[in-house]
């Protein structure tokens, strides 16, 4: 037997969530960005090893929806935190908690689980602000509070132990090579949509989904045939993502080729297209086509 269970990660937008994820597995699963809702699903990153199987559910940086896509992203970062049997919030070096924390404290003060608060960016901070981020949280129901830098690697192997600590002997409840429930087309599409989101200006991104509309591998050679649609909802963003003669589009998928290629294992001839649906995150319809049900 060996250690197992489901732990949630949840925290407002861009405290890192992806980062520790990344740093956790040791491979590129959530996309990482500096730009907010970067994370737009609740992906389950499966880390191993000898004693065992912890399953991480990376949510959506909370934040007030505005949207049909906001209120469905904040339904997958309530539905975590549901069927977790841990649960973790990340802060930042941030000296005070803001509204968006005062909400999170609140939706999972609402749920007995065992909490651990992980403060992260502490490579950016002082000891005076660290304790004064301590004090913020002193009065909170936390079982653990822990120090770390994702993007340095501080206190990783910590954390891992105090989850350990917390869970209860189990099943495996996946093959103990795999490193997320998510298919490969899934995480392809996630891959063009950070080249994508780090590439455009600061109006394009929100509204920008990926759909994989083919993927085949061709016999007899290891190559991957990959056609993508790059989603907007503006007319006018069209040439923004296309660029003078062709070039950001172009930019978008080299930046991200090689990625893909190493994801797979495999050489690939990656086609990228751009298509408008006007104002799809505000449809339902549309938001669940995309892949966000």
């Amino acid at each position: 037997m060996i250690k197992s269970g489901f732990v949630s990660v949840v925290g407002r937008a861009n405290v890192g969530k992806s980062t520790l994820m990344e740093k956790i597995l040791g491979e590129k699963i959530s996309i990482i960005s500096n730009k907010a809702q970067t994370t737009r699903d609740k992906i389950q990153i499966i880390y191993n090893d000898d004693d065992s199987q912890i399953i991480f559910l990376d949510t959506p940086g909370i934040q007030t929806p505005r949207n049909k896509l906001q209120e469905r992203l904040l339904t997958f970062s309530e539905e975590s935190l549901k069927e977790s049997d841990v649960i973790t919030m990340v802060v930042d070096d941030s000296k005070e908690i803001g509204r968006i924390d005062g909400q999170i404290l609140a939706m999972i003060d609402k749920i007995n689980r065992p909490k651990i608060l992980l403060i992260n960016k502490t490579d950016l901070a002082d000891g005076e602000q660290i304790a004064q981020i301590r004090a913020n949280f002193r009065d909170y129901d936390f079982e653990r509070i822990i120090e770390i830098s994702a993007l340095e690697g501080k206190n990783i192997e910590a954390y891992l132990t105090a989850i350990k600590d917390l869970l209860d002997f189990g099943p495996a409840y996946y093959d103990r090579d795999m490193i997320t429930d998510r298919s490969e087309r899934f995480v392809v599409g996630e891959i063009i949509r950070e080249k994508a989101l780090r590439n455009l200006s600061e109006e394009v991104p929100h509204g920008i989904a990926v759909r994989i509309d083919d993927f085949k591998e061709r016999e007899n050679k290891k190559l991957i045939d990959i056609r993508a649609s790059i989603i907007i909802e503006k007319t006018s963003h069209k040439e923004i993502v296309i660029g003078k003669n062709g070039a950001m589009i172009k930019k978008i998928g080299m930046d991200a080729r090689p990625e893909i290629e190493t994801f797979l294992a495999s050489k690939v001839n990656l086609q990228l297209w751009v298509k408008v649906e006007k104002d799809w995150r505000k449809k339902e319809k549309l938001v669940d086509r995309f892949g966000y049900k």
